[in-house]
């Protein structure tokens, strides 16, 4: 019998073992393989491509799911001490069970750094040793855990290798990028049409998503150095730049069937973001694109954006931007996510409103935006 999926996770992590890319990378990349050292700060941080990354706080704060309450202390953890569901699936389904949620699409945590490798052929073998290392991790309970695949964008023709690779060999729904610039370009630059008509072809879901650490230059990371400013300013603004880079910049318009995510930023911004780009398509001195679709007539087609459980603004802009395009997220394990009860603070923001609506936040735009059937 189906599975019945009324409530699905859009975007929760796994936290990769110590010994993942040890285990799973091509062994001519193994003295690159990344790995977790100690700072002089005896704060951890990662080891890839030749840098030391990762935030003031170190990645030992990974999975301290709890933080935001005060119930787990993220200043002492160890990445190896965090919530054991990051790690293990057999003890994320409790969890996942104690929330009621039916399916869970899981993000990578260290992997989300991988945009600093400078190396094409280092950036493949580290995304190819993820994906053949999360297609197990899901393998016990396929019709509960989904993995988000990696792509090496340092080269299109790598990733658009990478991407058969999970679609066809794996089964893979959804990949995830970065919503900064590749080799300083934008992705709706014409040298990455061929990416998403790849993406396009193999009915691949393209989410972008944000990393706290300092892999790549971030917008504001010039201007703020705390890493609450930080978080506020660069998860928002990064991904605002990438959505209006695929709308007015027109990867939208000219691949039709491309599914495109929008995750962990938060969801307010999107309707005043979209209003801002029709006016400007309404605007005969201020249109600069080449769209002959309206920017919020893209978005509906093509976009999804993820909430978070406690934004106020859920329900009040399902109606304007189709509740039909709105995903929610836990977040889980990380210290900023919503672990227990996310479900149900989602329900609550959408109190009064029509069932469709809430039906769908819940679950509808998931599977439309990761074809679940």
């Amino acid at each position: 019998m189906a599975r019945q999926y009324d409530v699905i996770d859009a975007d929760a992590h796994v936290l990769e073992p110590l010994d993942l890319w040890l285990n799973y990378i091509d062994p001519k990349f193994i003295d690159e393989a990344p790995r977790i050292v100690v700072r002089d700060d005896g704060k951890e941080a990662l080891a890839l491509g030749g840098k030391v990354l990762g935030s003031k706080r170190g990645i030992g704060v990974a999975g301290a799911i709890g933080a935001r309450d005060g119930v787990v202390c993220s200043d002492t953890m160890s990445y190896k001490d965090g919530r054991p569901g990051g790690f293990d699936p057999h003890k994320r389904i409790p969890d996942m069970d104690l929330d009621g949620i039916d399916a869970a699409f899981l993000f990578p945590t260290l992997g989300l750094n991988a945009g600093a490798i400078d190396d094409p052929a280092l950036a493949q073998a580290v995304a190819r040793a993820y994906n053949r290392w999360i297609y197990d991790y899901c393998a016990p309970y396929p019709d509960r855990l989904f993995g988000i695949g990696m792509l090496p964008l340092q080269s299109i023709d790598l990733a658009i290798e990478e991407m058969t690779f999970i679609r066809k060999e794996l089964g893979l729904r959804s990949a995830s990028i970065r919503p900064s610039p590749y080799g300083d370009k934008m992705v709706h630059h014409p040298d990455f049409a061929r990416f998403w008509s790849a993406a396009e072809d193999l009915d691949l879901a393209i989410a972008f998503h944000e990393g706290a650490g300092a892999s790549v230059v971030q917008i504001g990371s010039d201007r703020f150095d705390t890493p609450g400013a930080r978080h506020i300013v660069v998860h928002t603004m990064e991904m605002m730049m990438a959505a209006a880079s695929v709308i007015w910049g027109g990867v939208c318009e000219r691949h039709p069937k491309i599914k495109i995510g929008f995750m962990e930023s938060g969801g307010g911004w999107i309707a005043p973001w979209i209003d801002r780009m029709d006016r400007h398509f309404d605007d005969h001195d201020m249109n600069d694109s080449d769209l002959t679709i309206r920017p919020s007539e893209l978005f509906k087609r093509n976009c999804w954006i993820s909430y978070e459980p406690v934004e106020g603004t859920l329900g009040l802009l399902a109606d304007y931007i189709g509740a039909e395009n709105i995903l929610w997220a836990t977040d889980y394990p990380h210290p900023d996510g919503f672990f227990p009860g996310a479900p149900k603070m989602v329900e609550e923001k959408l109190v009064g409103l029509p069932e469709e609506t809430r039906r769908m936040v819940m679950a509808g735009g998931a599977k439309a935006f990761y074809g679940l059937e």
